[in-house]
């Protein structure tokens, strides 16, 4: 069991069953439990969880639709008259099963509801073990907005066990893999060479490569927890790719990882033009992530729909899009403010690319 000091709650990493999980259920003992699941979580995860813990047998289970196009309020507020006919006070505890889209949005309605209640997170998927889980952030999209709606709310404990990975399709993890490939990208060039060796390894998962990806965004949080400054280097990648995800949320369904991958391409194009990052660095990256992660095609409206987007980025501040750069592989800065413009000159680029390329 690996113990990681995060801010003012549990992070623990390994065996659920050797974790200190089953302790905290019994100070619940007397309080109501709710386990708020999806439709994959509900048949591959559910079942051990409520077989091994004997006190989440009278458990109640709310289940959520799947994918990021219900991440949304209506679903929250389905989910709030849930606890009501629960009779769920402030006392009891939220569980949330899942993947990235569950830990933001169980975290999001527990804060809110009756002010707040205990939650703890249990992510099952990659992308929410290194990445969604940590940190506090909560949430519910706009819209195709993502993220627009939501408040920092730390939970009482994140549980992370890698056994719920085996219960992952192949592009859910490549989805968390590219998560993981950021956080190498803003801190440590060896940590990069130690992901992409294990994304070629589909056997086994290291949980050691597991707990220095968790590091890297732990430490980052621990400094700035409320995204004042430092912390906002982690959303690398994810100025462009938040309107790529919104923009094809409803044809495409392309995953937040795969979106923050074409971001970080995107991005690092633009850290080559305006930036410090090499040409010889961005080359590497743009093959590494393009060879995993295609490019959707692009199209004139598209472009221009999605430029429009960037204007609601909720990064931006008195009326500038901001973005964060590369100068090199462990060298990240935030807050660079880009014109409308050189974002429409980015998806131009990348679009004539694919033109080339057919």
């Amino acid at each position: 069991m690996k113990y990681i000091d995060a801010v003012d709650y549990k992070l623990e990493l390994g065996n659920l069953e050797s974790s200190s999980f089953n302790q905290l259920l019994e100070k619940y003992a007397l309080n109501k439990k709710v386990i708020i699941v999806d439709e994959n979580t509900h048949e591959h995860c559910l079942p051990f969880l409520i077989t091994t813990f004997e006190e989440l047998s009278k458990a109640e289970v709310i289940l959520l639709p799947p994918g990021e196009e219900n991440k949304q309020m209506e679903i929250a507020f389905h989910v709030w008259e849930a606890l009501t006919e629960y009779e769920v006070s402030r006392s009891d505890l939220i569980i949330n099963l899942g993947g990235g889209m569950m830990t933001d949005m169980g975290g999001f309605i527990a804060s809110c509801y009756k002010r707040g209640l205990d939650f703890v997170h249990i992510p099952t998927s990659l992308l929410g073990m290194v990445d969604a889980s940590i940190g506090g952030k909560t949430g519910v999209n706009l819209g195709h907005f993502k993220n627009q709606i939501g408040v920092f709310s730390n939970p009482i404990a994140v549980f992370i066990d890698p056994k719920f990975l085996s219960t992952l399709p192949e592009n859910e993890l490549y989805s968390g893999y590219a998560e993981m490939l950021k956080h190498a990208f803003i801190s440590s060039e060896s940590l990069l060479e130690r992901i992409i060796d294990q994304m070629k390894n589909k056997e086994e998962y290291s949980i050691d490569l597991i707990h220095d990806c968790i590091l890297v965004k732990n430490d980052i949080v621990k400094r700035d927890p409320l995204e004042n400054g430092e912390r906002k280097i982690l959303n690398f990648g994810h100025t462009i790719g938040h309107v790529v995800e919104g923009y094809y949320m409803d044809s495409l369904q392309i995953s937040h990882g795969h979106s923050v991958a074409i971001g970080m391409v995107m991005e690092s194009f633009l850290s080559m033009k305006i930036g410090g990052l090499s040409a010889e660095k961005y080359t590497e990256i743009e093959s590494l992530l393009t060879s995993i992660y295609p490019l959707p095609k692009l199209t004139d409206v598209g472009i221009q729909k999605m430029t429009a987007m960037l204007i609601n980025d909720k990064k931006n501040k008195e009326g500038k899009i901001l973005s964060c750069l590369l100068n090199k592989i462990g060298e990240c800065t935030y807050d660079n403010a880009i014109e409308e413009n050189l974002f429409m000159e980015v998806f131009m680029h990348f679009k004539n690319l694919q033109i080339n390329m057919n």
